[in-house]
């Protein structure tokens, strides 16, 4: 279900989605329980703990830099930290691996460190980080990690006009475990993560199975997302913030038939972009 290289189009459209925040509910726990409180631990912040955590949730959850991917925000948080509260070491070599690699994954960096060998005393926290963060959600319980209403007939209506394929920065062995509890994999031809590549990648790579790119939609809740839709001129479908379930209730019930009938490109799309980034300015 994994490899780009033995995936074949079987319908003439297909449908990437993203997982955290987008199809599962699971970006707000992540983050407010895992990926911020774990960076206090890392870096021993916390002196500084509510202020660099609000920061935190602010970047990664409740503005345009949503779902930003977690060594890029990692960056970005200890890069203020550095500036605001105590040096950060070898924070430039880990600022420049994250501008220069074509993976950002845990195997990317652990490649890196050994590479390098020296000044990297940031690159090897940033690897510790990840781990207890991906160590951290898998201790989250199932109740935790629940679906947005909507989701399974969505892509269970999805899947009868096209494949269907998941496109996500998260950790492949999470959102693998997630879906399949839901019994979301049931419709899905594909399941494309953080080790495959970037989402543009991996959206580049299914075009190139044989899709005419007006029959490409990404359904994501970052602007990450529409950047890599764009990236590739396909279409993009919003997932709004704190209004999950309407925005699946609406892409099931309009916006599918818009998208496999050729109507969704234009206003309607220029219409629900609109929206998207209004929802994730604050400008409600």
């Amino acid at each position: 279900m994994n490899s780009l290289e033995k995936f074949k189009k079987k319908k003439d459209f297909l449908i990437c989605i993203d997982s955290d925040g987008c199809a599962m509910d699971t970006m707000d726990i992540k983050h407010i329980k895992c990926f911020g409180p774990c960076m206090i631990n890392q870096w021993n912040l916390e002196k500084w703990k509510s202020p660099i955590l609000k920061r935190w949730n602010e970047v990664n959850l409740y503005t345009l830099t949503r779902g930003i991917n977690r060594f890029k925000g990692l960056a970005l948080a200890l890069e203020e930290i550095n500036e605001r509260y105590i040096p950060v070491e070898g924070l430039n070599e880990f600022i420049d691996w994250t501008h220069s690699t074509k993976e950002l994954s845990n195997e990317s960096l652990e490649r890196q460190i050994k590479i390098q060998k020296q000044n990297i005393t940031c690159l090897k926290k940033a690897l510790d980080w990840s781990r207890a963060v991906n160590a951290s959600i898998n201790e989250l319980k199932d109740e935790e990690k629940l679906p947005f209403d909507g989701v399974y007939i969505g892509i269970k209506e999805a899947k009868k006009f096209a494949d269907v394929a998941i496109v996500s920065s998260a950790n492949e062995q999470a959102v693998l475990e997630e879906w399949k509890k839901h019994g979301l994999l049931d419709n899905v031809d594909i399941v494309l993560t953080q080790n495959t590549g970037s989402k543009a990648y991996c959206i580049s790579k299914l075009v190139e199975k044989g899709y005419d790119r007006n029959n490409v939609l990404m359904v994501g809740d970052a602007v990450g997302d529409l950047d890599s839709a764009k990236l590739n001129n396909i279409l993009y479908y919003p997932i709004l913030v704190k209004k999950e379930n309407q925005s699946w209730s609406r892409f099931t019930n309009e916006t599918l038939e818009l998208f496999i009938s050729n109507a969704y490109k234009g206003k309607y799309e220029e219409k629900v972009i609109k929206e998207f980034k209004e929802n994730l300015s604050g400008d409600k």
